[in-house]
């Protein structure tokens, strides 16, 4: 039995070292680069698909919230407007003041949601701010 090859002796297909094709070391990176280029396109594709996805229910999220703002300024600075204008008899100047001050309170909001304005706490002197960190 010494010189028999059993099974377990050449492996599942029955060859043994010296029987297996010869693979080069260029053919090897060829099909390595290939199989890289197919994963990158379909990670990228598979990426493309995802963000298309979460990105409309994402973006319309972020649209509600900065027109409420924006409308909620505005809707507040009119009602203290009227509001004075009824207690102090001055119709219409203190709506008309308050209304643009609730537009501009308005836009603020909508800048310091989307992150273009920082909050009065960060800009101290000395405060750490988000770009610091």
């Amino acid at each position: 039995m010494a010189g028999t090859k059993g099974p377990d002796d050449a492996g599942k297909s029955g060859r043994s070292e010296g029987d297996k094709p010869a693979v080069k070391d260029g053919e090897l990176d060829r099909r390595r680069r290939d199989l890289d280029a197919a994963l990158a396109k379909r990670t990228r594709k598979e990426a493309k698909a995802q963000k298309a996805s979460s990105g409309s229910a994402a973006g319309f999220a972020v649209a509600l919230k900065m027109s409420s703002e924006f409308i909620a300024g505005i809707l507040v600075g009119t009602a203290i407007g009227w509001l004075i204008d009824q207690l102090a008899g001055t119709s219409p100047w203190g709506m008309i003041v308050f209304l643009l001050l609730g537009f501009c309170a308005g836009i603020l909001n909508v800048l310091r949601s989307a992150g273009m304005v920082a909050e009065q706490s960060t800009r101290r002197e000395g405060a750490e701010t988000p770009e610091d960190k």
